[in-house]
């Protein structure tokens, strides 16, 4: 003989399945505040009913990638919350666009898709982890619709901090930074090499967005300025490698909240998605929407 349930007993439970039916997104709106669900959206992934945090966290495999079909509220939101300006942040002291010192844009050899070695005098082949960086450039004003032929200058430290064209390391040598024209996606992709942690400065890649290449050879031309910013996973396994022991001690003192370019916001709008892994080489992705 089964024993009924007792009414308060059964209204209790119906309370609860009612609470505990609305879904990821209530569940996160009533822990997390708005930024904090920011932060998540695009690093969470579901499985077996089990949420973990991916791409930001230290990773314990070679591997830096992971990814799951997001729900459709998230995906939602998630798209609705892309298609704003990229910060605009500083290039920096070592820009090398005429703004700060030498011009490399006005160099014939600056367009091109491999930017690991210097061109015109010196053929010297910056040293560390491959690394593929992939922009998408979304027209702000046309509904983050694809800006094709715009082009994009793409800069950053080498294995050792140094940049190009400035530090008294590599001032004889401009590798590192180069230009190419978006494609009919509205996508550019550089190989380059990871950069290191210098001593103040949380892991970055610099990029300037132009109209076109015909613009790109004046920085007063510039239509964005902003930077990437790469995820701790990530870097936690390159600087493991050889070569990067110095940015190991250097990312222990620094983080995104404490950084003082992504400070402001955790860097949550120019926080890279990292994928593959130190031994096949990895790439960084990052959505750019512009104001043209």
């Amino acid at each position: 003989m089964v024993t009924p349930i007792d009414p308060r007993r059964r209204a209790v439970l119906h309370d609860l399945l009612e609470e505990t039916d609305r879904g990821l997104v209530y569940d996160l709106s009533t822990l997390l505040d708005r930024r904090q669900v920011l932060k998540l959206a695009g690093f969470t992934t579901i499985s077996a009913g089990l949420m973990s945090i991916v791409g930001c966290a230290p990773g314990t495999s070679s591997s830096a990638s992971s990814s799951t079909a997001p729900s459709t509220a998230t995906a939602a939101a998630s798209a609705a919350a892309s298609c704003a300006v990229i910060p605009e942040e500083t290039a920096g002291p070592f820009p090398g666009d005429g703004s700060n010192g030498p011009n490399v844009l006005a160099q014939s050899g600056i367009v091109r898709q491999d930017i690991r070695s210097s061109f015109g005098s010196s053929t010297t082949t910056a040293k560390g982890v491959p690394l593929t960086i992939k922009l998408t450039i979304q027209d702000v004003a046309n509904n983050c619709a694809p800006m094709t032929a715009a082009a994009v200058y793409v800069w950053h430290c080498d294995q050792a901090g140094n940049y190009s064209l400035y530090s008294q390391a590599a001032s004889a040598e401009n590798y590192l930074r180069g230009v190419q024209a978006t494609d009919g996606s509205g996508v550019v992709t550089f190989q380059s090499i990871f950069p290191a942690c210098y001593s103040g400065r949380w892991p970055h890649i610099h990029f300037e967005v132009y109209s076109n290449l015909e613009a790109a050879t004046k920085e007063a031309n510039k239509i964005a300025t902003s930077q990437i910013a790469l995820p701790k996973g990530a870097c936690d396994l390159v600087y493991a490698t050889d070569g990067y022991a110095q940015s190991v001690t250097n990312l222990g003192q620094v983080s995104l909240a404490s950084d003082n370019v992504f400070g402001d916001d955790g860097g949550i709008h120019e926080l890279g998605t990292v994928a593959g892994s130190v031994a096949d080489g990895m790439t960084v992705s990052l959505i750019v929407p512009v104001k043209a």
